[in-house]
Parts: structure tokens; sequence; C-alpha cells
């Protein structure tokens, strides 16, 4: 883990090295200040060496102009590295996110993915730059402090050495307490951004049923769990800081009364005595700042641990070694033996099912809920993996195509459509980024959404609202027909498109999707069993697989299930 975390270092080593040399300027000068203190009280001072005291007066300022120099780099480019590790580390996890199994979307929240791509790799970034400095700074001013005050008196610095010790085998001692409970926030923390993003949006049914109340009173809850392992983590703050102080300040007592003891027994000079003074606060001064870094390492480090644990999730669909690519498909889709399970499931969706799908042949699927029809046009692009049996594409496992290639040749109008936030022409470029506005506006012609759309002020330029709030629900559905006219793929998945549109409207979406169904393997999940009267062929399923297949008018004329369901739909 820690190696990973290190080679975010590589692409910045110029600004790392120079931090670091920054950062070690700054330590000797500091060095050379109580010494240099020592030497006016014992010699210049007595000696009335005044040429002596201006000569050093300058070295002083000198070195701290270039200390100045030297702390503007550390604070500037330091940060500059931080924020730049934290850019690499949120692109990689967002990256990474990108291929994850549907599986994992399944089962983790939105707000704490977002935590973890926002709010984790901030503490992580400040955690990356300061621990480095801080460390290298407080180890040179320890061994220095140590050897300057060894030359002095050996047995006063064995003392000062021991309580120091006592100190960071206490602070070791703390660290886990604190680990744990910054562990705990971090919990806390992703299920209150949960809990803001899933009551947000779902405003608009929040305020439909009037539950403004019982969404205040869910996220009261949440937030005094956030509140609460906060005091738990600044107990243990608490108890770390004031248990450093203490020993912190017996330090003091007693350079404080040994040192004068040594220094009327003639053991060691008045300057000497100054120095210890001086380099016990440089002594401190590290071992305070690694105290605060070892705080800031707890909520960096568990914000990496989650991090680094998703970077290493490794995706069970993924494309194989030597890929297959699709060049010109002809559209050709079989299922043999497919038997599917979801993890979540006990019992299978599919099982042992078989079909096939001529190239340019119009095959629709009807049957109850729960029966697969949709779990079959996921299996086809592979966003699950069948549990046994095989898939074919043009006489092929999907299982054998490079996953993207896959993908791309495959276009999905869904129920459930998802609108960006942004304009018409931004959704609708969705299904290919690299079209012309041209391109556009013929997709949009064919979905029958080009009128509506010049009717706006803005045109395609319209911005749509957070999920296309602003568009109705028959104009969301065109826009994802566009989206799909625009990527043009020879395989065509329709997932009850039409199923919660007015019957205007529906046809108005029916004509759309028939004209971009023409030439295209199109694989229809229907609900409403009238829009697939022209299917080439119309499965009928049910537990036990497909009961009945045929045209419209062969499956009225058998009189059997699908009649019924026609007749239901019907009726209602």
């Amino acid at each position: 883990m820690f190696k990973t975390f290190a080679g975010y270092y590589r692409n910045h080593m110029f600004l790392f090295v120079g931090d670091t040399i920054a950062a070690l300027a700054m330590s000797g000068i500091n060095l050379f200040f109580p010494d240099v203190l020592g030497r006016f009280v014992d010699d210049f001072i007595v000696n009335k060496d005044i040429s002596t005291m201006y000569l050093y007066g300058i070295i002083l300022a000198i070195l701290y102009i270039i200390r100045m120099g030297c702390n503007y780099f550390v604070n500037y480019y330091g940060h500059v590295m931080g924020t730049r590790i934290e850019r690499d580390m949120r692109i990689d996890l967002f990256e990474k996110i990108q291929t994850l199994d549907s599986d994992y979307f399944d089962d983790h929240k939105t707000g704490s993915i977002m935590t973890h791509i926002v709010g984790h790799l901030r503490d992580i970034s400040e955690m990356a730059h300061h621990t480095p400095e801080n460390v290298i700074v407080s180890t040179i001013m320890l061994i220095g402090s140590f050897i300057i005050l060894f030359k002095i008196h050996v047995f006063f610095t064995i003392v000062i050495f021991v309580l120091l010790l006592l100190l960071i085998l206490f602070s070791a001692y703390r660290r886990d307490k604190m680990m744990n409970a910054s562990r705990k926030t971090r919990a806390t923390h992703e299920e209150i951004n949960s809990e803001v993003e899933n009551s947000i949006g779902g405003i608009r049914l929040t305020k439909a049923f009037t539950n403004e109340d019982f969404e205040i009173k869910k996220f009261q809850r949440v937030t005094h769990l956030y509140q609460e392992s906060f005091g738990e983590f600044y107990k243990q703050m608490g108890i770390f800081s004031s248990g450093t102080n203490v020993i912190i300040d017996l330090l003091y007592v007693v350079v404080l009364v040994y040192g004068g003891i040594l220094v009327s027994q003639g053991e060691i000079t008045l300057g000497d005595y100054t120095r210890f003074f001086f380099y016990l606060t440089f002594l401190i001064q590290p071992i305070r700042t690694l105290i605060s870094t070892i705080e800031q390492v707890q909520k960096g480090w568990s914000g990496y641990e989650k991090f680094y644990h998703i970077l290493n999730i490794q995706p069970k669909i993924t494309s194989p070694k030597n890929p297959l690519y699709l060049d010109q498909p002809e559209g050709t889709i079989e299922f043999r033996n497919v038997t599917f399970q979801y993890e979540s499931s006990r019992s299978d969706v599919l099982h042992n099912f078989n079909v096939t799908i001529q190239p340019g042949k119009k095959v629709a699927l009807v049957g109850e809920t729960g029966v697969g029809k949709s779990t079959i046009s996921k299996l086809i692009p592979r966003f699950y993996d069948v549990n046994e049996g095989e898939i074919f594409v043009d006489g092929h496992n999907v299982k054998d195509y490079d996953i993207y290639s896959l993908r791309s040749h495959i276009g999905h109008v869904q129920q459930d459509v998802y609108i960006f936030y942004g304009s018409i022409q931004d959704n609708i470029l969705y299904g290919n980024p690299t079209a012309t506005y041209d391109d556009v506006i013929e997709a949009a012609k064919k979905a029958n959404i080009h009128d509506f759309i010049m009717t706006l002020d803005d045109g395609y330029k319209t911005l749509v609202g957070e999920r296309g709030v602003k568009l109705s629900g028959g104009q969301k559905q065109r826009v994802s027909i566009a989206r799909v006219f625009l990527k043009n793929p020879p395989i065509l998945i329709l997932d009850e498109a039409t199923s919660s549109l007015d019957n205007i409207t529906e046809k108005m979406i029916q004509r759309a999707l028939d004209n971009l169904s023409v030439g295209r393997t199109t694989l229809v999940i229907a609900h409403r069993l009238s829009t697939i009267s022209n299917a080439d062929e119309i499965l009928v399923l049910t537990e036990d697989g497909v009961k009945e297949r045929g045209t419209h008018k062969e499956l009225i004329a058998n009189n059997g299930y699908y009649a019924q369901l026609y007749r239901a739909s019907i009726e209602i």
C-alpha cells in the first residue's frame, strides 16, 4: 500500500526534491541561531567584541532572508505538489470507478462514492504534502539538536532524551485509538453525504408526499451519528494532546532546575544553559510537529485506505487478453443454455434459456414482471455475466470480444431515461461526442423532437436542469432516441421504452422507434403489447422459459397465453 502511495511522487519529483532541499535549509538555519546566541552570552558580550556582533548579525539577517525564500517555496510549491498528487489520485479513482462492474453500483451508495472522490482525497493531499516535509525537518532538528547538546553535557542530554522517549512511546500508544476513531468519522461522513444526495435527489417526491418532517428526522439521525463519531475522535485527540503537553512541560522544568544547578556548580556556562533552553525548544518543536503530523496522517491514511481498496478491486467483467473486435457486425444474437442469478437473489432469473435472433430482425420479449426480460438485455452487452451457458454475437462468445468494442455496437433506449445536467445538444451528443452540430440536428429530426427544440428560446443550447427536470417524460425519451440515432449501432435494445407515456406521446415515440429499428437487429422488451404487433417474432416468457413464440397474428390465432395477455391489456 505504501509503495503505491509513494509512487504518486514520481511525476512530481522536481517539486518534491525542491521542497525537501528548502525544508533542509530551513532546519539548518534554525539550528544555527542558538549556537550564535550562546557565543554572544559567553564571548562577544563579555569581551565587548562589537565588530563580531555586527558580522554575525549580518550573517543571521542574510540567512533569515534565505529562510524566507525557502519558507515561501515550501508553503507554495509544496501545496502545489500536494494538489497535483490529489489530482492524479482523483483521476485514477474516477477511471477505476468507470471500470467497475454493475454489482458494485448495486451495492454502494452514490453519496459514499462521491465522498471517496471528493472528500477523502483532500485529506490525502494535505498528508502527501506535509508529511514528508515535516518528517524530514523534524528529523534534522532532532538529530542536530541532540548532537550539539551531547557536546555540551552528556548526562544532561541523556535525561532529556529519556523524557523525549517517554513522549514518543505515549504518542505511539495513543496512535491506534486515534486511528480507529478517525475511521469511524470517515464512515459517518460517507453516510451523511449519501443521505444528503438521496434526499436532494428525491426532493420533488418528498414535497409530493409532504414528507419534509420525515426527511428532516432522517437527516437529524445521521447528523447526530456524525457528531458522536467526532466526539469520540476529539476525546482521543484530547487525551493525546494533554498527555503530550504535560510531558513537554516536565521537560522545561527539568532543564530549568537541573540546568541551573549545573551552571551554579560550574559544569556548564551561562551560554550553554541558554543553548539548552533553545535547543530544547528545537527538540520540542519537531516533536509537536510530528504529533500534529500523526493526527494529519490518521485522517489522510484512513482516507487512503479506502482509496487503495477501491483502486485494487478487480472487475469480474473484463476484456480477454487477446480480444476480438467487432468491425462490421451483422447482429446475430444467440442465447445458448443460459442460466443467470443475481448475487443478491436466491433463485435463477433465467434457467437454461435458449433463443436466436437473426440479423436485422425485430424480436419482442413479453411476459409478467420478474421473468427476466430486462435481465436478457443486460447480459448481451455484459453488464452482468451468465452463471452458465453462453451468449453469442455474430457466432462468437461475448466474453471473447473487447468489452468496449462490443458495447459500442449496442444501443439502448430504456424506460428510465437518464438526462445529464447540461444542454439538449450535450445530451444528444452523448451518443457520439465527435459528431457535428448538423449530425445532432439530423438525429433529432429522426427522433421527432427537432420541432419542439426549435420552439425553445435557446434551441439546442437550452439547459434541461438536473436529470432533465425541465423536460417531460416523452421529451426525455425522444432525446434518448436521438442519442441512439447518433450512435448508429447495428444492435438495438428497447427496454419498455414507451410504457410510462400517454397514448399520443407513445404513438409519436413509437414512430421514432420504428424508424430507429430499420436495418438493425432489435430486441424489444414490451409492457404494452400493442406496440409490438409488427415484430418479426414475439417470445412469451414465463418462469419456466419461453412458453410461446411466433408473430403477433400467429400467437393470437393460437389463443394461448399471449392471446390471454393481449386481451387483458386491451381491457385495461
